[in-house]
């Protein structure tokens, strides 16, 4: 098979070694425009995972490699005056040039064409010459640019500004410095590389970078220059870390992250590999590691998935068969490596929104600081740090316990103060819907569904949304609070709660509006009913979808009943003995589709601008506070983006949250979405979670109020790592509580944390044995090495690598 491979980096010549040795009789040829010598860049990382992959598929490669690598466990944190450290990371990292250098002396030995100074053929005419094209060309991929139709990519560039530079100063761990300069915060990412040398990343804000270097930065240089004037700059603004080392530059000018998508990495016989078909952010050190993983994945499965007539000698591929067999092994190569990369991406993803959004973070404690900047990616967790740095992990758990005069236990377990109720921990029961009412009034299934979720130990336990109206109601099976059955039957459901458990009890109020008059979840969520439809009435006559009713516009008369119907149901939720009100203000339902301009189309005063569409909903609020009980905390739940262009977004969000501060509120419910049918949110673990962050961060902080962080948290380590960061003060969790309804007294338990239990469940307190266990090991060694302890080894230039 005749390959052609478009762009000399690690990714084109590692497939190309890989390939060749599979197939010694393949012709495989490398085109790369620059000289063998020249490379862009200082050093790079790698993760013991991605090296044991390289060891495995070319013991000669990763050999040369293991010579040259600077290897250190340990990461610290400068931040204001003092350096928190957390080891156990194991990092290897080398000079780029060397390793591009040990690839081409591969690649020349196994006997592949490598041609420098050499300009690629475009895709198009390699595809019509060759067998296969490998478009390993880069960021700014010339192969993805002319075939986009087929690859769709999606390229966003971010908002801060960064330079690559490197330094004679040969750092001794993973650095991270904060430096507070008169222009605002920078950051330094520096980690060392080999004996003399170490990478030196400086990375701000734009806002800041225009501040700092706008009037003297060079705005137009030729390939391979270097913007000295901002370097010389740089050496003055990084003096106190690297006193009077050098900064030497490669090719370093300022640029904005672009963070590349393709929704395809394959046309025909063409392919795309490493940046030329995604992107991640440096500051989880995985450009290069995912690149070389591409190139390991492809050549394995052009291998596993090709017949043998692809393996036949250097010829060009004939027949329907041998071109059928080449695109399943690319069909195979992307199907396994797509869903590590996502995974890598929405990481990086995280990572790179933390250092974008660092100003909001550097009020926090140096140590707080520390764990938070430890784990923006959420790959490292609080766990996880447990098990790579148990003393650090300590020493983070007695900081927090410090800050609520508490004893040392999991984050997660140490109380809270809402408004003037305590809660013995942070687990919220999220608010459910169970359509199970009875012409609303709750029944035996949620004394039980609400009763179990309190019993199972989490600090707060929240109805699912109570209507306040028989036609503010989304389904024939919601609950409501609008009738003196419906108080009765919530108030038997307090009083199970208070008699039995130490948990709190919670009631979410809302309107269904233009979500309303709909089947049972399980009979087809958000579709009309077949018969016996009410009049459904919303800000304006836009309907939720096609199948849904035209909702009537709410005239200002209708609008103070209902207001009035909120009210009234406070008082009863007051009288029915709940220590919460939350006002549900998200999801798409009433009070939601006055704050998104998507659903708000009125040209009075309660629509049009932020402030007149936030209008209702703050009448509302002041109504139901006025008629709640003083003494007891009220919240609201948002949705800080409605996960569509022109909706509500994050800096909506934040101006919502502080309208609800300015009037009083004691928490902000931080969800998204269910705003609009069309939306297309961004699923995946804790993903609205940030939302909360920023909300917590820039308000919640400012205004004594607390922020509780919701969707898809579904594990206590992820509960722990929010809490202890600083990114929410408490976190609900829905579905995990359907699945496990004493999911928190399980936490507990599985942390070693006494929790009390209740009394009749106290014997089943300690987890069950599960089935046949490795008795005790025998003794196969002499002496006793020792407990064993965290990693902490740090480079040391000369050392044995």
């Amino acid at each position: 098979m005749r390959i052609a491979v478009l762009g000399g980096g690690p990714a084109g010549l590692y497939f190309a070694a890989l390939a060749k040795q599979l197939h010694p009789d393949h012709e495989i040829t490398v085109w790369e425009r620059n000289a063998p010598d020249d490379t862009f860049g200082f050093g790079v990382v790698f993760s013991d995972e991605t090296l044991g992959g390289i060891e495995h598929a070319d013991p000669v490669i990763h050999a040369a490699m293991r010579r040259e690598f600077a290897r250190w466990d340990d990461i610290d944190v400068h931040f204001r005056g003092t350096v928190h450290t957390s080891g156990g990371h194991g990092f290897a990292a080398m000079s780029r040039k060397r390793l591009l250098g040990i690839l081409q002396e591969r690649c020349a030995g196994l006997g592949v064409d490598v041609r420098f100074h050499t300009e690629a053929p475009s895709a198009t005419e390699a595809s019509a010459e060759y067998d296969l094209v490998v478009a390993a060309d880069g960021v700014n991929s010339p192969t993805r640019n002319a075939l986009a139709g087929s690859f769709r990519p999606e390229i966003q560039t971010r908002r801060c500004k960064y330079v690559w530079l490197g330094t004679d100063l040969v750092f001794d761990a993973f650095k991270f410095h904060v430096l507070e300069t008169p222009h605002g915060i920078m950051q330094i990412h520096g980690y060392p590389y080999s004996d003399t040398a170490s990478t030196f990343i400086l990375e701000l804000h734009e806002d800041v970078w225009q501040r700092a270097f706008g009037e003297i930065a060079a705005t137009s240089l030729a390939p391979g220059e270097s913007d000295e004037k901002s370097i010389e700059a740089i050496r003055e603004l990084c003096a106190d870390v690297l006193g009077d080392h050098q900064v030497f530059a490669n090719n370093s000018k300022w640029t904005a992250f672009a963070t590349v998508r393709c929704a395809s990495w394959r046309h025909e016989n063409v392919v795309l590999l490493g940046d030329a078909a995604h992107t991640a952010h440096f500051s989880i050190g995985s450009g290069t590691k995912l690149a070389m993983e591409d190139a390991l994945a492809l050549a394995a499965c052009l291998h596993e998935q090709s017949d043998m007539s692809i393996h036949a000698p250097a010829t060009t591929l004939n027949g329907d068969a041998s071109r059928s067999a080449l695109y399943k092994g690319l069909k195979a190569y992307e199907t396994e490596r797509r869903p590590v990369v996502t995974s890598t991406q929405r990481a990086a993803q995280a990572s790179l929104e933390w250092f974008e959004n660092m100003g909001q973070y550097t009020h926090q404690d140096p140590a707080q600081f520390a764990f938070n900047i430890l784990t923006r990616s959420r790959r490292v967790t609080y766990d996880n740090l447990r098990l790579r740095d148990p003393e650090f992990s300590a020493e983070m758990d007695t900081w927090f316990a410090s800050t609520v005069d508490s004893d040392v236990r999991p984050p997660m377990f140490q109380p809270f103060r809402i408004g003037n109720l305590e809660l013995p921990n942070r687990v919220v029961v999220s608010p459910m819907d169970m359509y199970s009412s009875d012409d609303g009034v709750p029944t035996d299934f949620h004394l039980v569904h609400l009763g179990s979720k309190a019993l199972g130990g989490a600090g707060l336990v929240m109805t699912e949304m109570v209507c306040v109206s028989e036609t503010g109601r989304i389904t024939p099976g919601c609950g409501g609070l609008y009738t003196d059955e419906q108080e009765r039957a919530w108030t038997r459901v307090t009083d199970f709660v208070h008699g039995n458990t130490p948990a709190r009890i919670g009631v979410q109020l809302g309107h269904s509006g233009r979500k309303g008059s709909t089947k049972l979840m399980w009979d087809g969520i958000d579709q009309p009913l077949p018969e016996g439809n009410w009049e459904i009435r919303a800000p304006s006559a836009i309907p939720y979808s096609d199948a849904n009713q035209t909702p009537r516009e709410l005239t200002v008369a209708e609008l103070h009943e209902i207001r009035d119907q909120f009210a009234e149901s406070a008082r009863a939720a007051g009288r029915a003995g709940f220590d919460l009100l939350e006002l549900h203000c998200a999801h798409g339902y009433l009070l939601s589709s006055f704050l998104s301009p998507l659903t708000n189309h009125r040209t009075d005063d309660y629509g049009g601008s932020l402030e007149n569409r936030l209008r209702f909903p703050l009448e509302v609020f002041d109504a139901v506070r006025a008629a709640w009980p003083a003494e007891r905390p009220m919240t609201v739940r948002i949705s800080a983006t409605d996960w569509y262009d022109g909706g509500i977004e994050v800096d909506d969000a934040v101006e919502i949250a502080r309208a609800f501060a300015e009037r009083g509120v004691d928490g902000i419910d931080v969800s998204t979405g269910q705003v609009v049918s069309e939306e297309k949110p961004q699923y995946g673990r804790s993903y609205q979670t940030p939302y909360a962050d920023r909300i917590r961060n820039d308000i919640g902080r400012e205004y004594g109020v607390a922020v509780i962080a919701v969707g898809a948290i579904s594990s206590y380590d992820d509960v722990n790592s929010l809490i202890l960061a600083g990114r929410a003060d408490l976190c609900a969790l829905g579905r995990t509580h359907l699945y496990n309804p004493q999911w928190t007294l399980h936490a507990a338990a599985e942390q070693d944390y006494p929790m009390p239990w209740p009394k009749q469940y106290a014997a089943g307190s300690r987890k069950p044995q599960g089935g046949r266990t490795d008795g005790p090991k025998p003794r196969l060694e002499l002496l006793r090495s020792g407990e064993p302890g965290t990693a902490h080894a740090r480079w040391r230039p000369g050392s044995d690598r």
